[in-house]
Protein backbone atom coordinates (compact mmCIF):
# COMPACT_ATOMS: atom_id res chain seq x y z
CA UNK A 1 0.00 0.00 0.00
CA UNK A 2 1.03 3.63 -0.58
CA UNK A 3 2.30 5.56 2.16
CA UNK A 4 0.04 8.30 0.76
CA UNK A 5 -3.32 9.15 0.11
CA UNK A 6 -5.50 8.66 -3.09
CA UNK A 7 -8.47 9.55 -4.38
CA UNK A 8 -10.88 8.77 -7.04
CA UNK A 9 -13.73 9.50 -9.05
CA UNK A 10 -15.19 9.43 -12.33
CA UNK A 11 -14.07 11.94 -14.84
CA UNK A 12 -14.17 13.46 -18.13
CA UNK A 13 -12.25 10.54 -19.68
CA UNK A 14 -12.94 7.55 -16.95
CA UNK A 15 -12.47 6.52 -13.58
CA UNK A 16 -9.28 7.45 -12.26
CA UNK A 17 -7.23 7.61 -9.36
CA UNK A 18 -4.59 10.33 -7.85
CA UNK A 19 -2.46 11.68 -5.52
CA UNK A 20 -4.97 13.20 -3.05
CA UNK A 21 -1.86 16.03 -1.91
CA UNK A 22 -0.72 16.45 -5.99
CA UNK A 23 -1.55 20.45 -6.23
CA UNK A 24 -2.08 20.45 -10.00
CA UNK A 25 -3.04 17.51 -11.63
CA UNK A 26 -5.04 16.05 -8.83
CA UNK A 27 -6.63 19.45 -7.19
CA UNK A 28 -7.71 19.65 -11.11
CA UNK A 29 -9.42 15.82 -11.32
CA UNK A 30 -11.07 16.32 -7.98
CA UNK A 31 -12.77 20.08 -8.50
CA UNK A 32 -13.43 19.78 -11.89
CA UNK A 33 -12.95 15.72 -13.55
CA UNK A 34 -10.55 16.94 -15.44
CA UNK A 35 -7.20 18.24 -16.19
CA UNK A 36 -5.87 20.40 -18.91
CA UNK A 37 -8.53 19.53 -20.95
CA UNK A 38 -7.87 22.20 -24.24
CA UNK A 39 -4.60 19.82 -25.21
CA UNK A 40 -7.29 16.94 -25.64
CA UNK A 41 -9.46 19.10 -27.34
CA UNK A 42 -6.63 19.91 -29.98
CA UNK A 43 -5.13 16.06 -30.53
CA UNK A 44 -8.68 14.99 -31.21
CA UNK A 45 -8.15 17.20 -34.42
CA UNK A 46 -5.18 15.21 -35.67
CA UNK A 47 -5.73 11.42 -34.26
CA UNK A 48 -7.60 9.07 -36.30
CA UNK A 49 -8.71 5.52 -35.05
CA UNK A 50 -5.65 3.12 -35.87
CA UNK A 51 -3.28 5.82 -34.66
CA UNK A 52 0.26 5.43 -32.53
CA UNK A 53 0.74 7.86 -30.35
CA UNK A 54 3.60 8.17 -27.31
CA UNK A 55 2.82 9.67 -23.94
CA UNK A 56 6.34 10.97 -22.68
CA UNK A 57 5.75 11.86 -19.01
CA UNK A 58 2.61 10.29 -19.03
CA UNK A 59 2.44 10.83 -14.81
CA UNK A 60 -0.70 9.23 -13.84
CA UNK A 61 -2.16 8.33 -17.04
CA UNK A 62 -4.75 11.37 -17.71
CA UNK A 63 -3.60 11.78 -21.26
CA UNK A 64 -2.62 8.14 -21.52
CA UNK A 65 -6.26 7.12 -21.04
CA UNK A 66 -7.89 9.71 -22.92
CA UNK A 67 -5.13 9.08 -25.84
CA UNK A 68 -6.23 5.40 -25.80
CA UNK A 69 -9.56 6.37 -26.21
CA UNK A 70 -9.19 8.47 -29.20
CA UNK A 71 -7.00 5.87 -31.39
CA UNK A 72 -9.60 3.32 -30.46
CA UNK A 73 -8.37 -0.48 -29.98
CA UNK A 74 -7.47 -0.58 -33.53
CA UNK A 75 -4.47 1.83 -32.32
CA UNK A 76 -2.05 1.78 -29.55
CA UNK A 77 -0.51 4.27 -26.46
CA UNK A 78 2.94 3.75 -25.31
CA UNK A 79 3.50 5.26 -22.24
CA UNK A 80 6.56 6.29 -20.11
CA UNK A 81 6.34 7.28 -16.49
CA UNK A 82 9.77 7.33 -14.59
CA UNK A 83 8.67 7.43 -10.68
CA UNK A 84 7.38 4.38 -9.72
CA UNK A 85 4.60 5.62 -7.55
CA UNK A 86 2.98 7.62 -9.93
CA UNK A 87 3.72 4.97 -12.27
CA UNK A 88 1.89 2.69 -10.48
CA UNK A 89 -1.11 5.07 -10.54
CA UNK A 90 -0.79 5.17 -14.09
CA UNK A 91 -0.83 1.36 -14.46
CA UNK A 92 -4.29 0.96 -12.26
CA UNK A 93 -5.89 4.04 -13.98
CA UNK A 94 -5.17 1.95 -17.37
CA UNK A 95 -6.55 -1.75 -15.85
CA UNK A 96 -9.35 0.61 -14.20
CA UNK A 97 -10.40 1.64 -17.65
CA UNK A 98 -9.94 -2.11 -18.98
CA UNK A 99 -7.51 -0.49 -21.89
CA UNK A 100 -5.64 -3.12 -23.64
CA UNK A 101 -4.61 -1.02 -26.66
CA UNK A 102 -2.09 0.83 -24.14
CA UNK A 103 1.83 -0.19 -23.18
CA UNK A 104 4.14 0.89 -20.43
CA UNK A 105 6.99 1.75 -19.44
CA UNK A 106 8.45 2.48 -16.06
CA UNK A 107 11.66 4.48 -17.28
CA UNK A 108 12.17 7.84 -18.60
CA UNK A 109 12.93 9.08 -21.95
CA UNK A 110 16.20 11.10 -23.25
CA UNK A 111 18.85 11.15 -25.52
CA UNK A 112 20.38 7.99 -25.09
CA UNK A 113 20.17 4.85 -22.70
CA UNK A 114 21.35 5.18 -19.04
CA UNK A 115 20.05 5.98 -15.88
CA UNK A 116 19.27 8.95 -13.83
CA UNK A 117 17.88 9.31 -10.67
CA UNK A 118 14.26 9.98 -9.45
CA UNK A 119 14.50 12.40 -6.82
CA UNK A 120 13.49 11.32 -2.98
CA UNK A 121 9.74 12.87 -2.61
CA UNK A 122 7.02 12.94 -0.33
CA UNK A 123 3.99 12.14 -2.30
CA UNK A 124 2.10 12.35 1.14
CA UNK A 125 2.97 16.23 1.28
CA UNK A 126 1.22 18.94 -1.16
CA UNK A 127 3.44 18.98 -4.28
CA UNK A 128 3.75 19.52 -8.27
CA UNK A 129 4.38 15.75 -9.06
CA UNK A 130 3.79 16.38 -12.95
CA UNK A 131 6.56 18.75 -12.04
CA UNK A 132 9.30 16.33 -10.87
CA UNK A 133 13.18 16.58 -12.40
CA UNK A 134 14.73 13.90 -13.13
CA UNK A 135 18.73 14.58 -11.42
CA UNK A 136 22.23 12.61 -12.31
CA UNK A 137 23.02 13.20 -8.71
CA UNK A 138 22.82 9.51 -7.25
CA UNK A 139 23.53 10.13 -3.40
CA UNK A 140 19.91 10.57 -3.31
CA UNK A 141 16.91 8.67 -4.53
CA UNK A 142 16.20 5.74 -7.05
CA UNK A 143 17.97 5.12 -9.96
CA UNK A 144 15.46 4.73 -13.40
CA UNK A 145 16.38 3.75 -16.40
CA UNK A 146 16.63 6.20 -19.32
CA UNK A 147 15.40 4.79 -23.07
CA UNK A 148 15.33 6.19 -26.23
CA UNK A 149 12.57 6.25 -29.02
CA UNK A 150 14.75 5.56 -31.54
CA UNK A 151 15.35 2.21 -29.70
CA UNK A 152 11.68 1.39 -29.92
CA UNK A 153 11.99 0.90 -33.78
CA UNK A 154 8.55 1.93 -34.07
CA UNK A 155 6.99 1.20 -37.48
CA UNK A 156 4.37 3.81 -37.18
CA UNK A 157 3.97 6.92 -35.16
CA UNK A 158 1.52 9.62 -35.27
CA UNK A 159 1.69 12.26 -32.35
CA UNK A 160 4.65 12.05 -29.59
CA UNK A 161 3.24 14.36 -26.90
CA UNK A 162 6.28 15.41 -24.20
CA UNK A 163 6.01 16.62 -20.71
CA UNK A 164 9.44 15.78 -19.33
CA UNK A 165 10.44 18.65 -17.12
CA UNK A 166 13.63 20.12 -18.77
CA UNK A 167 14.07 17.26 -20.95
CA UNK A 168 12.30 18.00 -23.94
CA UNK A 169 15.13 18.71 -26.05
CA UNK A 170 16.88 15.38 -24.77
CA UNK A 171 14.20 13.13 -26.23
CA UNK A 172 14.04 14.88 -29.36
CA UNK A 173 17.65 14.66 -29.77
CA UNK A 174 16.78 10.73 -28.98
CA UNK A 175 14.36 10.65 -31.45
CA UNK A 176 15.51 11.85 -34.40
CA UNK A 177 15.56 9.17 -36.74
CA UNK A 178 11.84 8.20 -35.90
CA UNK A 179 11.19 11.54 -36.44
CA UNK A 180 12.74 11.88 -39.60
CA UNK A 181 11.15 8.62 -40.58
CA UNK A 182 7.72 8.62 -39.66
CA UNK A 183 7.21 12.59 -39.47
CA UNK A 184 5.23 12.57 -36.79
CA UNK A 185 2.92 15.60 -34.81
CA UNK A 186 5.11 16.70 -32.17
CA UNK A 187 2.79 18.58 -28.99
CA UNK A 188 6.25 19.31 -26.27
CA UNK A 189 6.18 21.32 -23.31
CA UNK A 190 8.22 24.52 -23.98
CA UNK A 191 7.73 26.54 -20.54
CA UNK A 192 11.18 26.85 -19.65
CA UNK A 193 13.42 30.48 -20.61
CA UNK A 194 16.29 28.64 -20.04
CA UNK A 195 15.49 25.83 -22.12
CA UNK A 196 13.41 27.35 -24.71
CA UNK A 197 15.76 28.23 -27.45
CA UNK A 198 17.68 24.80 -27.82
CA UNK A 199 13.96 22.88 -28.49
CA UNK A 200 12.96 25.20 -30.47
CA UNK A 201 16.13 25.20 -32.75
CA UNK A 202 16.00 21.46 -32.83
CA UNK A 203 12.45 21.12 -34.29
CA UNK A 204 13.24 24.04 -36.61
CA UNK A 205 15.92 21.89 -37.50
CA UNK A 206 14.42 18.73 -38.00
CA UNK A 207 12.02 21.00 -40.79
CA UNK A 208 8.94 21.81 -38.63
CA UNK A 209 6.66 24.75 -37.92
CA UNK A 210 5.78 25.28 -34.63
CA UNK A 211 2.94 27.07 -32.86
CA UNK A 212 2.35 28.15 -29.09
CA UNK A 213 -0.53 26.76 -27.29
CA UNK A 214 -1.26 28.15 -23.95
CA UNK A 215 -3.78 25.66 -22.69
CA UNK A 216 -5.68 26.74 -19.47
CA UNK A 217 -5.71 24.72 -16.28
CA UNK A 218 -9.41 26.22 -15.27
CA UNK A 219 -11.92 25.62 -18.18
CA UNK A 220 -15.67 27.34 -16.96
CA UNK A 221 -17.20 24.51 -18.94
CA UNK A 222 -15.64 21.56 -17.05
CA UNK A 223 -17.03 18.27 -16.07
CA UNK A 224 -18.03 18.73 -13.06
CA UNK A 225 -19.60 22.03 -14.21
CA UNK A 226 -17.22 23.10 -11.11
CA UNK A 227 -17.47 27.75 -11.34
CA UNK A 228 -14.61 27.92 -8.61
CA UNK A 229 -11.58 28.88 -10.51
CA UNK A 230 -8.97 27.86 -7.92
CA UNK A 231 -5.87 28.06 -10.70
CA UNK A 232 -6.31 32.14 -11.88
CA UNK A 233 -4.75 32.73 -15.14
CA UNK A 234 -2.14 30.03 -14.86
CA UNK A 235 -1.67 27.91 -17.93
CA UNK A 236 0.80 25.27 -19.42
CA UNK A 237 2.87 26.66 -22.27
CA UNK A 238 3.47 23.89 -25.02
CA UNK A 239 4.35 23.76 -28.53
CA UNK A 240 2.20 21.92 -31.55
CA UNK A 241 4.89 20.83 -34.39
CA UNK A 242 3.57 20.12 -37.41
CA UNK A 243 6.08 19.14 -40.46
CA UNK A 244 7.39 21.29 -43.19
CA UNK A 245 5.33 19.11 -45.63
CA UNK A 246 1.77 18.43 -44.38
CA UNK A 247 -0.56 21.26 -45.57
CA UNK A 248 -3.05 22.01 -42.57
CA UNK A 249 -4.23 25.45 -41.39
CA UNK A 250 -3.49 26.58 -38.04
CA UNK A 251 -5.93 28.92 -36.90
CA UNK A 252 -5.53 30.74 -33.45
CA UNK A 253 -2.44 29.70 -32.74
CA UNK A 254 0.73 31.55 -32.90
CA UNK A 255 3.43 30.66 -34.99
CA UNK A 256 6.99 30.30 -33.49
CA UNK A 257 9.90 31.44 -35.88
CA UNK A 258 12.34 31.49 -34.20
CA UNK A 259 13.93 31.29 -30.44
CA UNK A 260 12.89 34.91 -29.33
CA UNK A 261 9.40 34.57 -30.48
CA UNK A 262 8.94 32.22 -27.52
CA UNK A 263 11.21 33.48 -24.79
CA UNK A 264 9.83 37.06 -24.87
CA UNK A 265 6.59 35.53 -23.92
CA UNK A 266 7.72 33.69 -20.85
CA UNK A 267 8.15 34.71 -17.48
Amino acid sequence: MPNFETKSGNTLHGPMTWIASDVFIGRSLEAYGQYSAHETVLFQAFIAPGSTVLDVGANIGVFTVALARLVTPTGRVLAFEPQIPVFELLSSNVETNCLTNVSLYQAGVGREAGTLNVPTLDYAADGNFGGVELSQDTSQGTSVDIITIDSLNLDACRLIKIDVEGMEAQVIAGAGETIQRLRPIIYVENDRKQNAAELILALLGLDYRLYLHLAPFYEPNNFYKNTNNYFGESVSANMLCLPQEVEQNIEGLPELKAPEDLVSILP
